[in-house]
């Protein structure tokens, strides 16, 4: 059976496939009855993607309080950040009477962990996974039988090796344009500070920013790179202990995040004798939380609001759907300059 599309929907009502489009997002221009009728005959045709409002709308209310979700998190590096996405998923979730429940696993794998049992309780519909990014973890998390949404994951774990949906917060093309940038201000040394096995996010970033240098034909020094493993309590130790042992400086440095943006130059500002000239730093997801570089550099803004309602809606998707392909999704940021 061919897949159902939005204009298949409205070849059978014969309306116009912007005017489906409208009632799908809930914009205006559609008249409540008309939008019913849509989303019933969506129903009909046997539509994979009906929006969540309708699909909700079609449940007994008994079938919509007996709804829970998981939430598996692990430290929040950055509290502000991850409690932003968190709320908002929470709240997008209960629109649709579905409770979230918080279930916390450590930031690190020790021999005596076992996962929490409500995951492998009955009551569960799905499960939404951020910030976790321990291998032995983030793996036993991936062999739950239930639906999956991740938000980000680990260079090893793969979305071809995920059970589940993945979303990934765009890095690759967002860092090379946010290096280019100081290449064009006239910098032509500049180094990369960020441990890329940590997460797959760093790695497209760091990737972006070797993207961007070799098109322009700059050297990449590895003695300007500080891409290694770092401890997860441990990243300003690492950090003053990199920068102490430079002998000679680039002009600038790509910063993976703002959190690890903000150890740098609380350490320039430390050492400011010591530095030969000045470094400019960039950093990535707009926290604001960094005073001592929040509005100072070049960020890319992630909006934790609407990353939190895209995985609720993912995560709706996903419980309803089941047996539908996994899905890898690209949520594109803006750079602020």
């Amino acid at each position: 059976m061919e897949k159902i599309t939005m204009k298949d929907i409205a070849d059978a009502l014969n309306i116009s496939r912007v005017t489906v489009s409208k009632a799908f997002n809930n914009q205006s221009g559609v008249s409540d009855s008309l939008r019913e009728t849509i989303f019933n005959k969506a129903r009909e045709l046997g539509y994979t993607k009906l929006p969540y409002q309708a699909q909700a709308a079609s449940q007994t209310p008994a079938a919509q309080e007996a709804r829970t979700v998981a939430l598996v998190v692990s430290r929040p590096e950055s509290s502000f950040f991850w409690t932003g996405i968190i709320h908002r998923m929470a709240q997008e979730l209960s629109e649709y009477s579905i409770n979230l429940l918080y279930v916390y696993v450590p930031s690190t794998f020790t021999k005596d962990f076992a996962l929490p049992s409500v995951l492998f309780g009955a009551a569960l519909s799905g499960i939404a996974v951020m910030n976790v990014y321990d291998p032995v973890i983030l793996g036993m998390v991936n062999e739950l039988p239930l639906p999956k949404v991740f938000l980000d994951t680990i260079p090893t774990l793969t979305d071809r090796k995920l059970n589940g949906d993945l979303l990934l917060i765009e890095g690759y093309r967002t860092e090379a344009e946010i290096t280019e940038s100081v290449i064009l201000d006239g910098h032509k040394e500049i180094g990369f500070i960020g441990d890329i096995s940590y997460a797959q996010t760093n790695k497209e970033r760091y990737l972006g920013y070797r993207e961007s240098m070799d098109r322009y034909k700059l050297p990449i020094r590895p003695e300007y790179c500080c891409i290694d493993s770092m401890g997860v309590f441990s990243y300003e130790k690492e950090i003053y202990a990199y920068l102490d042992g430079l002998t000679d400086w680039p002009t600038a440095f790509i910063c993976v995040s703002d959190y690890v943006a903000h150890f740098a130059q609380q350490y320039l500002d430390e050492n400011a004798q010591k530095l030969p000239h000045p470094v400019v730093l960039t950093g990535f997801d707009n926290t604001n939380e960094y005073t001592n570089v929040s509005g100072r550099i070049t960020t890319a803004n992630v909006p934790t609001g609407l990353l939190g309602k895209r995985m609720a809606v993912q995560l709706l998707f996903r419980t309803n759907h089941p047996e539908a392909p996994d899905e890898l999704t690209f949520i594109k940021p803006s750079i602020l300059k």
